[in-house]
């Protein structure tokens, strides 16, 4: 028996079966990859933070990816922002491709959407795009092969500070052993996201290095406007005392002022006074402040985002309308389609292969938010080419406009055959005028329980027009009914057309459209037929009178 083809990963590394199922980058309390995390945020300033995204640049990013995660815990802006944007990602729904309509193709599709229908998908596909922050993100991926097949049984969040890039291009994603060596990551275990802020190295193309030096200014301004607020929020305290105080005295007067903001009590001689001198401007220069964390917050929600209409907008402001949503969903499109592209190639392609072997043709998953459709006009459209001979599948109008196939038994409303009788009033059976039927009217027909057809409509047999009349008039009657399919289904296409065009040169181009080549055989065999019985009514009703 030949062996098995070995499979290879992305990067060249062979796949090793036996360990798929093993974690193999879980933490561990007092090994390498420790949960413990360092705070570089405390005390940071300029030359601290520009030597730490530096240390980052050459492949060491522990302090960078450290302090990331402390301005997701410190600023509730960039938390609320960045979680914005991860969220309306995964939550949109799933959808998958088959590779082909073949039984095959259909049945891997299948067996990958049975799989993403799971609470837990959005959880894990939320700490995925942690690479939009940070710049990339690993995923474990637990392997199942409990009922003899391969499947994923979840995807569990690793911490990037375990994880290292290779020395020589900066670019290769390497895993720190239990030893604390760079080793290769093993092959069809991780899920290695990139969503790129921008073109580059993962190392910097994370909106985190943008947001630290957002959210170290800001820190800086709201440090200043607790200092401002402490020392002048409250008015000055002025202590007097009066002619032969002692030491004490002051001492006791001193602590009083010093400590009546805090305590709104004292206790003084009676010598002694304590004025309140108020500061006139305190407001407006405390605006400064607020006005310059508000300009850091947008700048930030620029960086996410792409605009600030959603988080920080003026209600009526300039642009704040639709064209601030519009490029929010342009971004969400973007890391739609950025997840998509990873999942089908760290999860879904090794995947198959693991289950079906190497395939020509993979399933493929598609992350986005329908387009919405002028149901109208495609309605108009339809009425305008189906009438000249265009043939569109039923299902996929029925689809766009969420109408489920009928199914037997069910009541269809569905137009009536157009009547070809002369508009002009006809005379009931009681001597009065009744109004012509209208071209087109729709009614209730049901389907029969078993064929799913349209029920045919009761007609009279032509055995039975011909009951009970003359040999000639019988004979009309017959000739008529012949004729009519034709006839009718030839002027009920000319009123529709008459209908639907605009103009006398567009119903000229419609009727050559749709009547290329006139197929005028079923009018002739009836004429000929109408010949021939007029020729033999005309002898039988000879014979008649001359006997």
């Amino acid at each position: 028996m030949a062996n098995k083809p070995v499979l290879l990963d992305r990067w060249g590394q062979p796949v090793k079966r036996a360990a798929l199922t093993e974690e193999v980058a879980a933490a561990t309390l007092g090994g390498v990859r420790s949960p413990l995390s360092g705070h570089p945020g405390d005390g940071l300033n300029p030359i601290r933070l520009a030597n730490i995204l530096r240390e980052a640049d050459q492949g060491d990013p522990v302090r960078y990816l450290e302090l990331a995660e402390v301005i997701e815990e410190r600023d509730p802006h960039y938390l609320g922002v960045l979680g914005t944007r991860r969220r309306s990602v995964s939550q949109i729904e799933i959808t998958v491709e088959a590779a082909s309509d073949e039984a095959f193709d259909v049945e891997m599709a299948n067996m990958v959407r049975e799989w993403l229908d799971r609470d837990e998908l959005s959880d894990e596909l939320f700490d995925i795009l942690d690479s939009i922050g940070k710049g990339y993100s690993f995923t474990e991926i637990i392997w199942d092969t409990s009922e003899g097949q391969w499947q994923p049984a979840r995807l569990e969040w690793r911490d990037p500070r375990w994880f290292r890039f290779d020395r020589v291009n900066l670019a290769t994603p390497m895993k720190l052993d239990d030893h604390g060596q760079e080793v290769p990551l093993e092959a069809f275990k991780f899920i290695y996201a990139n969503v790129k802020a921008k073109s580059g190295l993962a190392l910097r193309s994370g909106l985190a290095r943008v947001a630290m030096w957002g959210w170290m200014f800001k820190a800086f301004t709201q440090r200043d406007w607790a200092i401002f607020s402490q020392t002048y929020g409250q008015p000055l305290r002025l202590g007097k005392w009066g002619a032969g105080a002692s030491e004490a005295d002051k001492n006791t007067l001193f602590d009083a002022v010093a400590n009546i903001a805090g305590d709104c009590a004292a206790i003084i001689p009676e010598s002694m006074s304590i004025d309140f001198v108020e500061t006139s401007n305190v407001g407006a220069s405390a605006d400064l402040y607020e006005k310059r964390a508000d300009w850091l917050d947008k700048q930030i929600s620029k960086a996410v985002l792409g605009q600030t209409a959603t988080t920080d907008a003026v209600t009526g402001g300039l642009g704040s309308g639709k064209e601030h949503r519009q490029v929010q969903e342009d971004i969400e499109r973007a890391d739609a389609n950025a997840l998509a592209a990873i999942l089908n190639r760290d999860l879904i392609r090794p995947w198959i292969q693991l289950e079906h072997g190497p395939q020509k043709r993979y399933p493929r998953l598609k992350i986005g938010r329908p387009e919405p459709e002028d149901l109208k006009q495609i309605a108009d459209a339809l009425g305008v080419l189906v009438p000249i001979g265009l043939q569109v599948s039923e299902s996929e109008i029925r689809a766009k406009f969420g109408f489920a196939d009928p199914k037997p038994g069910d009541r269809i409303l569905m137009a009536s055959k157009p009547d070809i009788t002369p508009p002009a009033a006809s005379v009931g059976t009681a001597g009065t005028e009744t109004a012509p039927q209208s071209k087109f009217e729709y009614r209730l027909n049901t389907l029969p329980p078993k064929s799913g057809v349209l029920a045919p409509q009761a007609e009279q047999s032509p055995s039975e027009a011909i009951s009970g009349a003359e040999p000639v008039d019988a004979l009309t009657a017959q000739l008529q009914e012949a004729a009519k399919p034709a006839v009718a289904a030839m002027i009920a296409q000319v009123e529709i057309m008459l209908e639907s065009a605009g103009s006398i040169e567009e119903l000229r181009e419609m009727f050559f459209a749709a009547y290329p080549n006139l197929d005028a055989s079923a009018i002739g065999r009836a004429i000929a037929d109408a010949m021939e019985a007029a020729d033999a009514g005309g002898r039988a009703l000879a014979e008649t009178t001359s006997g």
